[in-house]
């Protein structure tokens, strides 16, 4: 195989901003930057064959380029390249976890995008640029040396909307410092069930939080000030987060009612911020494929919504409707399912040609219209157009390191910080006292920053073996904060930390679970593993204080490890983790997060979420009866809410409620307070929760100080499917008395 380019050579091709050339004597539209989007659409479209328009709609892992043209890596191939990017014009290209150039720095996965870029572009009839996708989740985090925020589950434990958006932004400007401009994030999905591998991508169990946190990633993403503009991608669209028996991927069974009235809203609220596209569920709902759901796809999300973007499928799901659904009896039937239901984009990674072979054959068949292809190629032409990529498809590689490695460390930091959770502090034994002089750190995550950081994290299963990932453990974090005169031991192993504690002021144990992504990450029992059970039962028999602090990607069953003085879910928390860990434990931070996610107190209580409808149930943990609730969480200060007050006691179902809050910090330090507002029901025609989450803010509040806050509730948020168990009626505001609660306070506002 001959190479066509290598990472070295193609650097100096991309040293200046180059322009889409074009046709010589046409001077076509499409090229000139100056005329409207649509119009350059239009005339890029006319020009294009049936086989240009099929292959904009496929999506190719890169790897189908480099090396043998399958898994090797390392150099182009050129009859490759010419065979994705020219026979069959492919669309898009992207890296899934672990796919990358083989010296992963940041300049080289800027070279490697451009050098795909320059082919394209200089090869293609028509001079189309790709469009390069990466799945940026938190952080850039297929590239080593770029700063690794918390994963989503933790973003969700700080309730803060600009964070989220800051943390965003950042992301978006590492990414495309490396030439990307597609980014797979944010995860809208809702996490209910504790087994569910891909809970730690969500921000948690409540579709207010996770919608609102989801639509703050959407605006930071799309309105970084980077290199060159990066489309967000809003995703598992719809219900990827309900599969039946909790592993990935398994179809799952839901009312239309709890589909519009749970499900929806969280990804309904991140595609209202603006977001380009929309990545579809790979599992199936109510017994059809997500990826063949016209009622998705097009009823909801198109008709319903609006939406104008690009909906792209997951990794090889068209061809899963054959394959492992059963629901196509050939490729061109599966293809032919996917975009009647609405698909525009598929991500097909490995086989272009058999993309290209089984669209022209459904067409020919008459299964697919010219005109649905043409719908689907607008899309994608628009959003190609909207980002720049005609006139600005390079970026510069030399760049690229300076641009992404340790970029926003404090920002990080500040994320991890205040996604910390302080659910136990018995004695006050945090933060640590002045007087401590020895303090023992325990545990096999204790200096573990692979697993800290969780799957997703330079390659898709997490950290490959034999790369360690920059950053701080929680043990190198403490040592660092520990002041002169404390010493601080890090065990070697369970009996050296049971010796060690017997004479130590503080022993902080470090518990969790390895690193891994979807299938692999599936728990069936999300508990802490017996034997670090057993080595914090031990350490707690020594009679000294014991702080447990959990890494993980979901709350776990602590079992025997439970009632330890302290308690810190530290979540995923990234590169800057063990600096957030010893913040909270030293008290430079006055832990802020509160759970996004409830807190199982047994295993075989999955799925556990505090919106658990009432019934006449009962017995043991029938109901909601969860260790630590949602939205939990301690404090180094005291917080009260003082009064909670309507603007008006009657408003009619279309109008938006008003609410002020008086809150106050009746501690002694300073604080971040989180003040959320749930609504209830004292009858309803449809079964209501007991509390749902209707709004929140957060607020911060100096020691003594008070304040008011005003909060809104759209009538959305009100709104319920009525009606019988078919659930065949759209949503209504219901009349009757709402009660509004903020902490112990409440109001009454009736509906007329």
């Amino acid at each position: 195989m001959r190479s066509l380019l290598t990472l070295a050579t193609a650097a100096a091709c991309v040293a200046a901003v180059a322009s889409v050339p074009a046709q010589a004597g046409d001077n076509p539209s499409y090229t000139n930057p100056k005329a409207p989007v649509d119009v350059r659409v239009k005339d890029l479209l006319k020009r294009m064959t049936l086989e240009e328009k099929i292959g904009q709609m496929d999506q190719i892992s890169v790897v189908r380029m480099q090396g043998d043209c399958e898994w090797s890596g390392g150099a182009y191939t050129e009859s490759c390249m010419k065979s994705v990017l020219v026979d069959n014009a492919a669309g898009s290209v992207l890296s899934g976890g672990g796919a990358g150039p083989s010296v992963n720095t940041p300049q080289n996965w800027a070279t490697m995008v451009n050098t795909v870029q320059k082919y394209a572009i200089d090869n293609s009839r028509l001079h189309i640029p790709i469009i390069y996708g990466v799945d940026a989740v938190h952080g850039h985090n297929n590239v080593l040396g770029a700063t690794i925020f918390p994963q989503e589950i933790g973003m969700g434990s700080t309730w803060d909307p600009q964070l989220v958006q800051d943390a965003g932004a950042s992301t978006a400007k590492s990414v495309a410092a490396t030439g990307i401009d597609w980014n797979f994030a944010p995860v809208a999905d809702i996490a209910r069930d504790q087994r569910w591998g891909r809970y730690y991508e969500t921000y948690g169990e409540d579709p207010l939080l996770s919608g609102t946190l989801a639509s703050a990633a959407v605006r930071g993403i799309q309105g970084a000030d980077g290199a060159k503009d990066v489309a967000a991608t809003v995703k598992h669209f719809a219900g990827y987060g309900e599969p039946g028996n909790g592993h990935d991927r398994v179809p799952g069974d839901v009312s239309i009612r709890y589909l519009q009235d749970t499900l929806l809203p969280s990804y309904k609220q991140a595609i209202d911020a603006g977001a380009m596209s929309v990545m579809v569920n790979s599992g199936a709902v109510n017994g059809i494929p997500a990826t063949s759901s016209h009622y998705l796809l097009t009823d909801v999300l198109r008709d319903r919504w609006g939406f104008k973007g690009v909906v792209v499928s997951d990794w090889q799901d068209v061809r899963a409707l054959q394959t492992s659904y059963h629901i196509a009896a050939d490729y061109p039937e599966a293809v032919a399912k996917a975009v009647n239901a609405g698909l525009d984009m598929a991500m097909e990674p490995y086989d272009a040609q058999g993309w290209s072979d089984g669209l022209k054959t459904a067409v020919q068949r008459g299964l697919v219209s010219v005109k649905r292809i043409d719908q689907s190629v607008t899309r994608i032409l628009t959003m190609k157009f909207r980002l720049g990529l005609f006139e600005h498809p390079y970026v510069d590689a030399a760049k690229a390191d300076s641009r992404v490695i340790g970029a926003d460390t404090a920002l990080a930091r500040q994320a991890a910080d205040e996604s910390q959770v302080l659910l136990r502090n018995d004695g006050n034994v945090l933060p640590v006292a002045a007087s401590t002089k020895k303090i023992v750190v325990a545990g096999s995550y204790a200096d573990d920053i692979n697993d800290q950081a969780g799957g997703w994290t330079v390659g898709w299963q997490g950290v490959p073996a034999g790369v360690q990932l920059p950053g701080t453990t929680v043990l190198q974090g403490i040592k660092e904060a520990a002041p002169s005169g404390t010493t601080v031991v890090g065990a070697t192993s369970a009996d050296d930390a049971v010796a060690q504690a017997k004479d130590a002021d503080l022993t902080v144990v470090v518990v969790g679970e390895k690193a891994a992504a979807e299938g692999s990450a599936d728990s069936p029992r999300p508990e802490l593993s017996a034997d670090q059970q057993a080595l914090v039962k031990s350490l707690k028999a020594t009679g000294k204080p014991v702080v447990t602090v959990v890494i993980a990607g979901r709350p776990l069953v602590l079992g025997d490890a439970d009632g330890t003085q302290g308690l810190l879910m530290a979540w995923l928390p990234g590169s800057e983790g063990g600096h957030a860990v010893a913040d909270v434990l030293f008290g430079k931070v006055n832990p802020s997060g509160r759970l996004s996610a409830s807190w199982p107190k047994d295993v075989g209580n999955e799925p556990l979420y505090y919106q658990q409808l009432p019934g006449t149930n009962s017995g043991p943990e029938s109901g909601y009866d969860a260790a630590y609730r949602f939205g939990a969480g301690l404090s180094y200060t005291t917080y009260s809410v003082d009064s909670v007050k309507a603007s008006a006691a009657s408003v009619r179902s279309r109008d938006t409620v008003s609410l002020k809050v008086g809150v106050s910090n009746t501690g002694d330090r300073a604080g971040d307070m989180v003040v959320p507002v749930y609504v209830s029901q004292a009858s309803s025609d449809v079964l209501a929760p007991p509390a749902k989450l209707v709004a929140f803010t957060k607020v911060h509040l100096g020691a003594g100080q008070s304040t008011t806050v005003t909060l809104t509730v759209p009538p959305s948020r009100l709104a319920v499917t009525p009606g019988d168990i078919d659930g065949s009626g759209p949503q209504q505001v219901a009349r009757g008395a709402y009660v509004f609660t903020a902490g112990a306070q409440s109001t009454t506002v009736t509906v007329r």
